[in-house]
């Protein structure tokens, strides 16, 4: 599954880039693993606006992923690999020997029929899930846990992938795609490989109306509002602002550091690399 590209019959079509889906089950989804969800506009329990820019969008189900993958040692088949509209990567639905079923994330290189499995003495083979003690160092993983059993909460998204650096003590080293290095408990499970659909980084959204039906509305720039509406509006003729980046509200939109809690500061080895 590669890149699709389109013969610019339209004006929209010559700069669209999507992920060709042709190897994906074109059916619909599992229905005992989905769930209906419910569209806010980005507003709150009030009806006030909290977040801009949203509303509309195609309506969809939510797919249930097991991000735990506590299902030890028993052998699961990938029946089918699947489109999820709620992630940027593709799903994976097993069943297990038991006749159980579970979607998980899908791998990239695994394909339908192949099996996997989860425990504590089981391959070092895309797919499986073990505990980071049991990974030797230098290993690709993803969904990895930050807290043992509590679910998969690094490396989730499409091609996302961290690297097994070595254990300490009673922790592993993981050097995360950011440029971040940081320690978890070797007791947190992580799966072999890394994340399906690489290629959605390439994608080029093409035309205004894909974003609307993402659920993405309009957004003004500040330059074009007047000033009551944002600082940097107003000015006579054409302006840049006068003035550094900032959100309406005053905020610096250009580095200004956010984060209050600071309780896994003591967990991260060397910070993420800045932008440039």
């Amino acid at each position: 599954m590669g890149l699709k590209t389109f013969k610019p019959y339209t004006k929209s079509n010559r700069g669209t880039v999507i992920v060709d889906k042709n190897g994906l089950w074109k059916g619909s989804p599992y229905k005992p693993l989905t769930r209906g969800q419910k569209s806010s506009g980005g507003r709150n329990n009030y009806g006030r606006i909290t977040s801009r820019h949203r509303g509309g969008g195609v309506k969809h189900k939510y797919r249930l992923i097991d991000f735990l993958r506590n299902k030890r040692n028993v052998t699961a088949t990938i029946e089918r690999i699947e489109y999820d509209p709620n992630r940027t990567s593709y799903i994976a639905l097993v069943k297990y020997d038991d006749e159980m079923r579970n979607y998980i994330l899908c791998p990239q290189g695994l394909k339908v029929g192949d099996k996997i499995v989860s425990g504590d003495n089981v391959d070092i083979k895309t797919g499986n899930c073990l505990k980071l003690k049991d990974i030797p160092p230098g290993t690709t993983v993803h969904n990895v846990e930050l807290i043992p059993g509590n679910g998969g909460k690094l490396a989730r998204s499409a091609g996302a992938s961290v690297t097994l650096s070595g254990i300490d003590d009673d922790y592993a080293i993981l050097k995360l795609s950011s440029g971040e290095t940081r320690k978890v408990s070797v007791n947190c499970n992580a799966t072999i490989g890394s994340v399906s659909n690489p290629d959605q980084k390439n994608i080029k959204i093409g035309k205004a109306g894909r974003n609307r039906w993402r659920g993405k509305r309009p957004q003004s720039r500040g330059v074009a509002m007047n000033p009551v509406d944002h600082p940097h509006g107003g000015g006579e003729g054409k302006t840049s602002g006068g003035r550094s980046p900032v959100s309406p509200w005053g905020q610096s939109a250009k580095g200004l550091k956010t984060r209050k809690p600071k309780r896994s500061d003591k967990f991260i080895i060397t910070r993420r690399k800045k932008r440039k």
